[in-house]
């Protein structure tokens, strides 16, 4: 069982990401997620840098290994392009690293102004996507046209000695069964022990990667009233999160996300028990590896919290 810490692409600076990770580093995490956004869910988080430069500084600044939770290489940046950031990244990293990926979500992947596509269509890029990356990694010359990728003489020079594993994000019936299909591991972000089983059953018994976000305070409210500041949007229900296109939309969606929900779906405060229960939850359901996240400012105060008490518990 490994746990790791998950870095907010969303909600914290470059120079607080990098900080983060070290300190991650030194309390005692494993491994490390970062997100990959154009967008944050909201103008209150308030940033978004590019992952790929964020991975290179992170690569220079600890030895954790790093999986991108997760990438979508379907429409705003060409497979063939995510091929040669991946590969990069895994010699910066010396083969510790994994590119989660999954179909993404309007609020990142419109901003080129292609039509957002079906959840179907989504699924069938995402697969033709993946074997093109791929082929790719293998240092062949590569000229294809596909259904939705078109590639012309095209090469990547600067390889690992082993292609990056490809974890697969999937929620729903469909993309569980293609994650299973085409996918090295599968990644989630709720301690769903059903999803998990059902990948396991269908893979072969394929590692699964969970991740959860806490807000760390001195108080339960203080910490609620972080989370509700800036991740309500994360009370919002059914396909929202992949079809809403700005983060002013979000706003107004979240505007119907209490804080009594947001109180009531969350761990906050500092109450070390409650933060050990909630990773025990994901052990219990069957995840190899867990990674949390926090919302809000106190996040040295939270990874020091758990170097010294949740981790220790845990193992």
């Amino acid at each position: 069982m490994r746990f790791g810490y998950f870095l907010s692409c969303e909600e914290y600076s470059p120079a607080e990401l990098v900080e983060q990770a070290v300190a991650a580093e030194k309390a005692g995490f494993e491994a490390l997620w970062i997100s990959d956004h154009y967008h944050p869910w909201n103008n209150e988080q308030g940033q978004s840098p590019f992952v790929w430069g964020m991975i290179g500084a992170i690569s220079q600044a600890t030895s954790l290994p790093v999986t991108t939770a997760v990438t979508c290489p379907t429409t705003r940046i060409h497979p063939a392009v995510v091929a040669q950031a991946a590969a990069t990244a895994a010699v910066q990293l010396e083969g510790r690293f994994v590119l989660g990926v999954g179909t993404g979500e309007a609020l990142n992947e419109h901003v080129l102004g292609d039509p957002w596509p079906s959840a179907d269509v989504r699924l069938e890029m995402l697969e033709e996507a993946v074997e093109l990356m791929r082929r790719l990694w293998t240092g062949e010359v590569v000229t294809t046209q596909g259904t939705h990728y078109d590639v012309d003489t095209a090469r990547i020079y600067t390889l690992p000695d082993e292609p990056p594993p490809v974890y697969v994000s999937a929620f729903g019936p469909k993309a569980l069964d293609l994650a299973a299909r085409i996918g090295d591991g599968f990644i989630n972000t709720a301690d769903d022990a059903d999803a998990v089983a059902s990948f396991k059953e269908k893979s072969g018994g394929k590692p699964c990667q969970g991740g959860v976000k806490v807000a760390w305070a001195d108080t339960d409210d203080e910490g609620v009233d972080h989370a509700h500041r800036l991740w309500a949007n994360a009370g919002l229900p059914g396909e929202l999160a992949q079809v809403l296109p700005s983060p002013q939309h979000f706003e107004q969606a979240s505007q119907l996300v209490t804080r009594e929900s947001t109180a009531q779906s969350i761990v906050a405060g500092s109450d070390t028990d409650r933060h050990v229960q909630q990773l025990r939850d994901y052990v219990d359901a069957g995840y190899d590896e867990v990674y949390v996240a926090n919302m809000g400012p106190n996040y040295l105060a939270m990874i020091e919290a758990y170097g010294r008490d949740v981790l220790p518990a845990l193992r």
